[in-house]
């Protein structure tokens, strides 16, 4: 089922960096959520991605937001990122990648002119309400989307 704005949002759980169980029930009725996949902890496009939702944190609070990164890290690589960096939000650990086949963050993608199966670069904004306000099938440029979440956001609400 592909994601579609509008429609209620996947239900996931999954355990974060410190292996405390983190699902988007948890959220309902309180908080917005930007829930970002991205490849791996600590390589040049996502650290840029990370630190742009870092920077951009308290602006996302205000808009009552919380940021959930997901990738197929262990949490003790996402603690690593997490501290090198100073990233002020969870990280989440797909190891199945379950959770980014519903999302369609997993399968076919173009990796420097050559067809790879890996992690698809995207986000999925998801109102209070459980529903997908906003959804990026593929992000372009790490280092510019936190801005463009952050802009549709307050659009948006």
């Amino acid at each position: 089922m592909p994601i579609e704005e509008g429609k209620t949002a996947p239900a996931f759980s999954l355990p974060d960096q410190d292996g405390k169980t983190v699902s988007l029930a948890d959220f309902k009725g309180k908080k917005n959520v930007v829930l970002y996949f991205y490849p791996k902890d600590d390589t040049p496009g996502c650290t840029k991605e990370a630190c742009g939702f870092r920077d951009l944190g308290r602006d996302f609070a205000r808009l009552d937001t919380v940021v959930l990164g997901v990738s197929a890290d262990s949490g003790e690589s996402h603690l690593k990122f997490i501290a090198k960096y100073k990233l002020p939000f969870t990280l989440l650990s797909d190891v199945s990648k379950k959770v980014m086949e519903r999302y369609g963050a997993w399968g076919e993608k173009m990796m420097y002119g050559q067809k790879k199966i890996g992690v698809i670069r995207s986000s999925v904004v998801i109102g209070k309400d459980g529903k997908v306000l906003k959804h990026w099938k593929k992000v372009p440029q790490a280092d510019v989307h936190p801005e463009k979440v952050l802009a549709a956001l307050g659009e948006l609400l």
